[in-house]
């Protein structure tokens, strides 16, 4: 039986269409999820949409059409971005889906029944684009510390969840679990901003909302919206209240929830205490990834700076822009996005290290060996160290992508296609080919570049898959090991051009 590893994003909200620093999420859960089945996981991959609330209300009225038409419209879009961006995900799932409504409901009169979920009254501060409640403490500047908009003082019937309940068994679980949520700095904001200065019980249902999931046994309620999309991790993979399926058994807990740092404080809040009122484990790990600046400025409709992801795939390609995405984005802190610094991501490293080492070798194998290619094992002082540095990558990679340090994984790569463009310059095969007695010692030095270029091409398949496949299509060989391989027989093809070099001047004149 394959380890099953299970990787959510957060489902993205059908206001709008996403922009790049929302795109940003799925394309690094998809190399996680490539990753992980790279290594030969049994993975489930689970994004989608969050379609209820006040705004979709708002914005569908302003369209002139019914708020399902409008999300049905969005969540069209964002799926098309998704498959776009080539990103692996198992379900695409929507809070709209008739199964999801459902199962919501049962949970919502489970924790009712349980004492949990109560009636009362809410008198709060609101911010209308969040969809949250604050308190006047939690204002920053008087205004939401989300986004930092404005804020109206509302006060209606609504039910509430008992977050109060759950105060201690939190914080001790934080505590005791220092890698529930990362980065560290995410787990001191929840634990020492949030959850220590008490919890307040969570208005989990509106009677002021029309478009949401009813109340099945209050009518002039509806589910708010926390409730309904936080539990979409758990009613997509076949869980009911009664009823836990065998797919549902097999992948919950979830191994990673991979969101934006903005929306932490719902999936280590008030997730943990919905799943202990149904009496079910907690996640494996939440991260709460950073942003992606544009200018070093949060990209947003209002300032201007959006950049969209089929823009930049238009002008780019897909792999230029998800490598740019996956290795200009640190662990814990934001990544900036310019076209400046795309183009030389593109020209210095896509196009000179692994394009221009790629075609030199395939290149020499088919000047001076007609294609054909297999180890002589004729080797130098070179040779170990250089084969040491392949067979190290394994573990490199993989010790990076345990932590999340998807960029450092990436660089581990990078770092063996330098040495590879080093290696070529070292044997120098132009100055072996003159001499006919070392020309078994040309064939293993080549050899030896094709199996670096294969074991990196695997790699590369989790962060750029297209790329990953024409490259081992150039070099004619499908092997997946991890390793140097002192066996292997390689018929290449001709080369073909990876990335091309960009006119960084063209690009802005045109």
């Amino acid at each position: 039986m394959k380890e099953k590893f299970y990787i959510s994003t957060a489902i993205a909200y059908t206001s709008g269409k996403p922009h790049i620093g929302n795109t940003y999420e799925v394309v690094l859960a998809d190399a996680i999820a490539r990753f992980k089945r790279l290594k030969g996981y049994d993975v489930y991959f689970q994004t989608g949409t969050d379609e209820h609330g006040i705004k979709i209300e708002e914005k569908s009225r302003e369209a002139g059409i019914t708020p399902k038409e409008f999300v049905d419209g969005v969540a069209t879009d964002i799926k098309r971005i998704w498959d776009l961006m080539n990103t692996s995900y198992d379900r695409f799932v929507r809070t709209t889906d008739p199964n999801h409504e459902k199962v919501v409901q049962h949970i919502f009169k489970k924790m009712y029944d349980k004492g949990d979920i109560y009636k009362g009254e809410y008198k709060g501060l609101y911010c209308t684009p969040c969809e949250s409640f604050w308190t006047e403490s939690q204002l920053v500047d008087g205004k939401c510390p989300d986004c930092g908009r404005e804020v109206s003082c509302q006060s209606e019937e609504a039910y509430f969840f008992k977050l109060s309940n759950y105060q201690e068994r939190l914080e001790k679980y934080i505590e005791d679990h220092p890698h529930f949520i990362e980065p560290e700095a995410r787990r001191n904001e929840m634990l020492n901003n949030f959850i220590k200065p008490g919890l307040q019980d969570l208005c989990v249902s509106r009677t002021s909302l029309k478009w949401g999931i009813p109340v099945d046994f209050d009518s002039k309620h509806v589910v708010y919206v926390w409730l309904d999309a936080l539990t979409n991790y758990i009613t997509n993979i076949g869980y009911d209240v009664d009823n836990e399926t065998s797919e549902f058994k097999k992948y919950w807990p979830c191994d990673l929830h991979l969101i934006g740092k903005d929306i932490i404080r719902f999936h280590t809040i008030y997730w943990p205490c919905f799943l202990w009122s149904l009496g079910l484990d907690l996640p494996k790990k939440v991260f709460g990834h950073p942003w992606l600046l544009m200018n070093n400025d949060k990209m947003s409709k209002s300032r201007g700076n959006v950049i969209y992801a089929d823009d930049l795939v238009n002008e780019f390609g897909v792999d230029a822009v998800r490598y740019y995405l996956l290795h200009e984005i640190p662990f814990s802190s934001d990544g900036n996005i310019t076209y400046e610094l795309l183009i030389e991501r593109i020209n210095g490293e896509l196009a000179n290290i692994l394009g221009n080492l790629v075609q030199r070798t395939i290149s020499m194998a088919n000047k001076y060996f007609d294609g054909k290619v297999i180890n002589k094992d004729k080797t130098d002082s070179l040779d170990k160290a250089f084969i040491d540095k392949i067979n190290n990558l394994d573990n490199k990679i993989t010790e990076k992508m345990d932590k999340l340090q998807i960029s450092d994984a990436i660089s581990e790569i990078f770092d063996v296609l330098r040495c590879s463009n080093k290696y070529i310059d070292e044997t120098t095969p132009w100055v072996l080919a003159k001499d006919e007695e070392k020309k078994d010692r040309l064939e293993t030095v080549i050899y030896n570049l094709l199996e670096s270029i294969r074991v990196c091409a695997v790699f590369l398949g989790a962060f750029m898959p297209d790329t990953s496949k024409e490259i081992l299509r150039q070099i004619n060989n499908s092997n997946e090991e991890f390793c140097y391989l002192d066996n292997n027989n390689y018929q290449v093809n001709q080369p073909e051009i990876l990335f091309q070099r960009i006119d960084k001047d063209k690009v802005f004149t045109e």
